[in-house]
């Protein structure tokens, strides 16, 4: 008979879990497609729109919420996950956090020049390619050079 060990970390050692909601905000130029990337607030690293779930909505509401709140887009946003990745959050006060975080594709239909995080964030629209190579977390790397192989 065998047994399986399993290692438990200490609870000191664990880290919380949040699940977060993104949109892969996009638009066709000349027939091919793009995605609309933002920085973050602090470090100006280059991500897709996300955030925590929202109350009263489901996660791919939410992610057309935070596609709004951060980029300024206005569209239609698939109800179908498209993928998920995942990143650790370093937070001041509370320390890290472990997102699994859904991605859902968002058709962009127009851009508002004034939206809540206009002063706190840059957006730039990539090839699907570039954006892959913008991006430093490697799942959504992965995951954009998966939708690049798929929409050529």
């Amino acid at each position: 008979m065998s047994r399986l060990w399993w290692y438990q970390p200490p609870e000191s050692d664990r880290i919380p879990v949040r699940q977060q909601s993104a949109a892969l905000c996009y638009r066709l130029r000349a027939g091919a497609p793009e995605v609309l990337l933002i920085t973050t607030r602090k470090s100006g690293r280059w991500i897709i729109p996300k955030g925590g779930l929202i109350k009263g909505m489901s996660s791919f509401e939410a992610a057309q919420q935070e596609a709004w709140e951060e980029a300024g887009v206005r569209g239609v946003c698939s109800a179908e996950m498209i993928g998920r990745y995942t990143h650790i959050k370093q937070r001041r006060k509370n320390g890290a956090v472990l997102c699994l975080v859904d991605v859902f594709p968002l058709m962009v239909m127009s851009l508002s020049e004034r939206y809540p995080e206009c002063d706190d964030r840059e957006r730039v629209w990539f090839s699907i390619r570039a954006a892959a190579a913008r991006v430093d977390q490697p799942e959504l790397a992965q995951m954009l050079r998966q939708v690049a192989t798929q929409s050529h």
